[in-house]
């Protein structure tokens, strides 16, 4: 097999379970493993190596962003608007999930959206990408294309993830060019090549409209980029307060495959409250955990769908949710059920949200074990459970479309 057929089937391998999962994070550590295995193949042959990477070589030299910076058209675009995206094959949830609550929102008044699927090495194809976004999103003026090189005329273009802002920057169309930004992506790597290629996408001149105020302010201080964001929801028909008794379990959102959920760590952190509250449930959802040596009883969900987790939630007491780049959405989505997220402190997390009942601690094993003893100890902990529930606001997710939808309307008007 040569090394070109060996490159696809590893990065295959990896971006199907990104596919159905929605983790990009596992899609990029497929690609560092590749890249490993690069040296091993080419070490004692004359094969070449190869460039591996999210994004197109091409696409990248083509985007001379140093001396041909982008200028914002001043085009003015009356309503209804054209709006191409150019995105990572969607999953069936995580950061795609996101996306298309928007594209949604934009469908409902009016707007007709385009997505252009980029990558260079998953094959999935249009019928299944529609398969995956089905499962959530509702929008019915949509179509889905394989991303060629160009797009059809549109009122704006989106960049979804840094891999996809090269492709955009490129696209010679007079469409306004947008960013939206859901985590600082340069940290999903080790400082090199695509730390560096993703960290240039800031400083192509697109508006960005972020997940939370952290990134708005970071972009903003540290690229000079133009920004605006809005607030997390929690959606009321899939996360809901049903258990006003006793909860005697311990909820981990386990994902060893990705870094910046700190598994490692979140592990430690257990192993010292299960040696203190013995009588707790463990219960470990996101990935199956099987092959990993965890030092005491739990249980394993794996991986669960959207309208499971909410029965889950609510036999929790408290929640451990490490949150090392941008904030997740799961905190509000624990608190509407009652479940006390315990989330590492620092502003990527309390400038996304400081919800009351959010119980930030210093980001130690035993720091954050003592908080998820503080919590199952409250003598109160049916009564706060219930008045967690009703600090998050049903109409989150409507109050963010809204805001989406102005500043949109703001820009291209």
């Amino acid at each position: 097999m040569s090394f070109l057929n060996k490159a696809k089937k590893y990065t295959r391998k990896g971006f199907s379970v990104v596919k159905n999962e929605g983790v990009l994070s596992l899609g990029v550590k497929s690609l560092q493993k590749l890249q490993k295995k690069q040296i091993q193949l080419t070490s004692n042959s004359a094969v070449k190596k190869k460039f591996v990477s999210l994004v197109d070589r091409q696409n990248v030299m083509d985007a001379d962003w140093s001396s041909r910076p982008y200028v914002k058209p001043s085009t003015k675009h009356d309503a209804p608007f054209v709006i191409n995206w150019v995105m990572s094959p969607p999953s069936s949830g995580g950061g795609h999930q996101n996306i298309f609550r928007f594209i949604e929102i934009l469908d409902r008044s009016g707007h007709k959206n385009n997505i252009y699927i980029y990558s260079n090495y998953d094959d999935m194809t249009i019928a299944q990408a529609r398969d995956n976004v089905k499962a959530y999103c509702k929008a019915k003026n949509l179509t889905f294309k394989r991303y060629n090189g160009a797009m059809v005329k549109s009122d704006a273009v989106f960049a979804t993830g840094w891999e996809t802002a090269y492709a955009v920057f490129n696209d010679k169309n007079d469409s306004q060019k947008f960013y939206f930004v859901q985590d600082f992506e340069p940290l999903f790597y080790p400082m090199g090549t695509d730390y560096v290629l993703a960290e240039n996408t800031y400083k192509f001149g697109f508006h960005g409209i972020t997940a939370g105020a952290w990134l708005d302010d970071k972009l903003t201080r540290e690229y000079g980029m133009k920004c605006d964001h809005y607030d997390f929801g929690a959606d009321p028909i899939n996360y809901r307060f049903t258990n006003d008794g006793d909860r005697k379990q311990i909820f981990f959102y386990a994902r060893p495959v990705t870094e910046r959920r700190g598994f490692d760590l979140g592990i430690m952190t257990l192993e010292i409250f299960h040696e203190k509250m013995p009588e707790y449930e463990i219960v470990l959802a996101g990935w199956d955990v099987s092959e990993w040596d965890i030092p005491f009883p739990y249980t394993n969900l794996k991986t669960l769908r959207i309208d499971q987790l909410s029965d889950v939630y609510n036999q929790s007491a408290a929640a451990l949710v490490l949150s090392l780049t941008n904030m997740s959405l799961l905190p509000l989505e624990l608190l509407a059920t009652g479940t006390i997220p315990i989330v590492n402190d620092g502003p990527n997390n309390r400038l996304v949200s400081n919800n009351p009942y959010i119980k930030y601690t210093d980001t130690s094993p035993e720091a954050l074990a003592q908080a998820l003893i503080e919590t199952v100890n409250r003598k109160d902990l049916p009564e706060y459970a219930k008045k967690a529930a009703e600090s998050v606001p049903r109409d989150g997710w409507d109050i963010a479309g809204k805001k989406f939808l102005s500043i949109l309307e703001r820009e291209l008007s």
